[in-house]
């Protein structure tokens, strides 16, 4: 068993260690984390030596920089602003609700954005690259796409269409530059690829937007509106929305895609709104077809001397004993089965005015086909 004396000996010796090893840190310490002084002359008081850079950039840095300097030509700026009263005063006053970008579609001075950029402007401002600002009037306006078409009076020189590409033959992976002019501070570019085709998004309308494309390359708010381009600077999309649970950017991008913009921004300019194909009818609403348990679309009414008054369809009518017999019930179009209002007009989108269509109907509990042409509907 230790002794007292040696007990204490070990105690004394350990204090005495612990005191010099302070003692050692503090001698440290004292010359840690301090400046050097004005009088120092090593290198560490000196600019680092600057690496040389490359000869050249690579060939996709110089590829990416040229798009981007001609694309930043044909992007714009757009402020929407809302007139409100004083409700003392009565005076007037601009107050902003928003901004995002667009892009010039043509030489006339045709602009192209989304929907909800402009949606419930009473003035509308445009700045193009060269920092000049324009007044906008709207031309006309899709909410189911979340398009608009803008025109401002410009010279021509100042306005550069963007190419026209294609989406259908898109490809996962492919390199994608997103390109806007974010609250008229300057244009900025993201980078990335396609990450996925064929998706679907609800617009301010609810209704749902097909052939989506899906991209990394990161869309921040004021690049709403902007264009999508692919690696040679053609146009493949209009960036319109992210996916962010948590408000900051997460990733997932949504464009609408380059065909769908390339067939509705030509029907906005010449009607200022878009000129859908349709049967000439009216359907009775989702929710009340749901509540009787019928599976297809109902119809309740059938405009007279329309295509589908041409075409025999029946609507719902008042027996002579007063009791209401249901119109047709709509179950497929072509061969594709159909159960709602928003599936049906999803299969008209591939669709133009006077194309034929084959319906599939029930009448009397029996089933049968009926051919009808579409007609313009608004």
């Amino acid at each position: 068993m230790m002794s007292l004396r040696r007990i204490m000996r070990s105690l004394a010796g350990m204090t005495a260690g612990a005191s010099v090893l302070a003692l050692s840190l503090w001698a440290m310490a004292a010359d840690w984390g301090q400046p050097l002084g004005g009088t120092y002359d090593g290198t560490e008081g000196k600019p680092r030596p600057v690496t040389p850079a490359p000869a050249e950039l690579s060939p996709d840095e110089r590829a990416t920089i040229a798009v981007f300097e001609r694309a930043t030509k044909s992007v714009v700026f757009i402020a929407n602003t809302a007139i409100q009263r004083d409700i003392w005063s009565f005076d007037t006053m601009e107050v902003p609700q928003g901004s995002g970008s667009g892009f010039v579609w043509s030489k006339q001075g045709y602009l192209v954005t989304n929907f909800h950029v402009i949606y419930g402007a009473d003035t509308i401002k445009v700045t193009l690259a060269d920092r000049s600002e324009h007044q906008a009037k709207i031309v006309g306006a899709d909410p189911d796409h979340d398009l608009a078409v803008l025109q401002i009076k410009a010279s021509e020189n100042l306005l550069e269409p963007l190419a026209i590409g294609a989406s259908h033959d898109l490809r996962v992976g492919q390199k994608v530059l997103a390109i806007g002019n974010p609250f008229g501070l300057d244009h900025t570019l993201t980078t990335g690829v396609v990450s996925a085709l064929g998706r679907t998004i609800k617009s301010m309308s609810n209704r749902t937007i097909e052939g989506v494309v899906q991209t990394d390359a990161a869309i921040n708010p004021g690049n709403s509106g902007g264009p999508l381009l692919d690696n040679s600077g053609r146009l493949i999309g209009v960036n319109t929305q992210i996916v962010s649970p948590s408000g900051a950017y997460a990733g997932i991008g949504f464009a609408v895609p380059v065909d769908t913009v390339n067939r509705i921004v030509p029907e906005l300019i010449k009607h200022g709104k878009l000129i859908r194909p349709g049967l000439g009818v009216s359907l009775v609403p989702d929710s009340i077809v749901k509540r009787w348990g019928i599976k297809g679309l109902v119809i309740g009414k059938v405009s007279r001397g329309g295509s589908a008054d041409r075409a025999g369809l029946r609507g719902a009518r008042q027996t002579q004993a007063g009791r209401i017999e249901l119109g047709d019930i709509i179950v497929a179009i072509d061969g594709k089965p159909v159960e709602t209002i928003d599936h049906m007009m999803d299969l008209m989108e591939a669709r133009k005015v006077g194309d034929q269509v084959t319906l599939d109907i029930i009448r009397a509990n029996k089933r049968q086909q009926v051919a009808v042409s579409l007609q313009a509907v608004n």
